[in-house]
């Protein structure tokens, strides 16, 4: 920036912005592309192998050995890979010496993550789509020999179109990508970057025929402090719930890895549980993505239930080494809670299932920002305060958890906690366990 009697040469300072802008819409345009084009793939495949799975219900016991394959084969040529989305973030974090994300993140993500669907797994495709925008945009970083400081926008980038394209929300995906790296922080300088990958990347996913699903919460009640006060203890439990699924998934990790540290005989061995408890529960309806329980939940009661059968299922799935995403299963929980909780609070289910779909993913992403955008994409903007308000309270009842462990901690919720400079959601369970 150049200074000409003591003020700005705003003539290069336009220059420098319209060269920025244009280097950004081709380098996110770029990325939402190939982010856009991998996700229309992996959506229409999981369509294919969850048709499969329904049609032919013996793949169930196939389980075992299918999650035991691909834990062999990420341990045989996976490497960084298994850390999944911690990878991305720890490399956006990284100031030193960063490892490459893997272009073949790509397609270990894409067929892991189908074989879980196909034999029945809980889990969900965020995970998946998010990795490979990541690797997808890393490798076209290489490609173009962008700088180091580019480097991690162009990943943030990747997360933005990977989170976009899947669930056809570009906006939240947009702020996504910007505000899950951090807790109390958002890095405005992707802003546009991530905005024109997000919208690119749901472009070429819609262009490539696929079409997302739609709900509706239905009438919204006037604005009142009674159905505010309703919301705020509905959201409590959504945060409450959103911390119980983080720390369950990370503590059968934790318990697989110490009593089964093979990561093949792990997933075996996480398989055959699962199975177990599809017997116990008495129904295939936690299996897979839950949809048909999803849409259930903005039409007619379900069981009461029904969020603590599909939390289980899932944090053992993903406790157990299988491959794929949590949030879709983390909109089940929520939605089936809040559809749970509709009687009690004298409130409409589908008003409540809403709520909860975006409120537990709230706490347990720590994105409130990205979450309530998110629900106006979904829903619209009639119940935008009652969204706001459930977001901001779950996001704070979920505590310093969340089930990204490398998300830094830049501004604790309790602004009492002083904590060191780069702790993550990990460093910070370390730091506070009892000795």
């Amino acid at each position: 920036m150049r200074w000409i009697n003591g003020y700005y040469d705003k003539l290069s300072l336009h220059k420098g912005i319209a060269a920025y802008v244009l280097q950004w819409l081709f380098l996110a345009s770029a990325v939402g592309a190939l982010s856009g084009s991998a996700s229309a793939l992996f959506l229409s495949s999981l369509d294919g192998v969850t048709g499969l799975r329904t049609d032919h219900p013996w793949l169930l016991f196939l389980l075992p050995l299918g999650g035991a394959f691909v834990s062999w084969v990420y341990l045989k040529y996976g490497g960084s890979c298994a850390k999944g989305n911690n990878l991305i973030l720890e490399q956006i974090h990284e100031e030193n010496d960063p490892v490459p994300v893997p272009l073949r993140m790509t397609p270990l993500v894409l067929g892991g993550t189908l074989i879980t669907h196909l034999f029945g797994g809980s889990a969900g495709r965020e995970g998946t789509a998010v990795q490979m925008g990541g690797s997808l945009s890393e490798w076209l970083g290489r490609l173009v020999r962008i700088r180091p400081d580019d480097r991690k926008i162009l990943l943030m980038c990747g997360i933005s179109a990977g989170f976009g394209s899947v669930f056809g929300t570009p906006l939240a995906g947009a702020v996504f990508g910007l505000e899950v790296l951090a807790i109390g922080l958002i890095r405005y300088e992707a802003l546009l970057p991530c905005l024109t990958a997000s919208l690119a990347g749901h472009a070429v996913t819609t262009a490539w025929g696929i079409h997302h699903a739609h709900y509706a919460m239905g009438a919204v009640p006037p604005l009142s402090l009674a159905v505010l006060g309703k919301v705020a203890a509905a959201s409590i439990l959504f945060g409450l719930t959103s911390l119980a699924f983080s720390e369950l998934t990370h503590k059968l990790k934790l318990w697989f890895a110490k009593l089964l540290p093979h990561p093949a005989v792990k997933s075996f061995a996480g398989g055959c549980v699962v199975i177990l408890l599809v017997y116990a529960a008495g129904t295939r309806d936690y299996l897979g993505l839950g949809l048909p329980l999803l849409q259930q939940s903005f039409h007619e009661a379900v069981s009461s239930w029904a969020f603590l059968w599909k939390l289980v299922f899932t944090s053992l799935t993903l406790g157990a080494g299988y491959q794929g995403g949590e949030v879709t299963p983390l909109f089940v929980i929520g939605a089936t809670l809040g559809n749970a909780l509709a009687p009690l609070l004298q409130l409409s289910g589908s008003f409540l299932a809403g709520l909860g779909l975006i409120a537990v993913f709230c706490g347990a992403t720590n994105t409130p920002i990205a979450c309530f955008l998110l629900g106006i994409e979904l829903f619209g903007s009639e119940a935008a305060v009652y969204m706001f308000a459930a977001c901001v309270i779950s996001y704070l009842f979920s505590g310093h958890s969340g089930i990204y462990t490398s998300q830094r901690v830049s501004i604790p919720k309790d602004r009492r906690v002083k904590l060191p400079d780069k702790t993550t959601l990990f460093t910070w369970k370390q730091h506070n366990k009892k000795p």
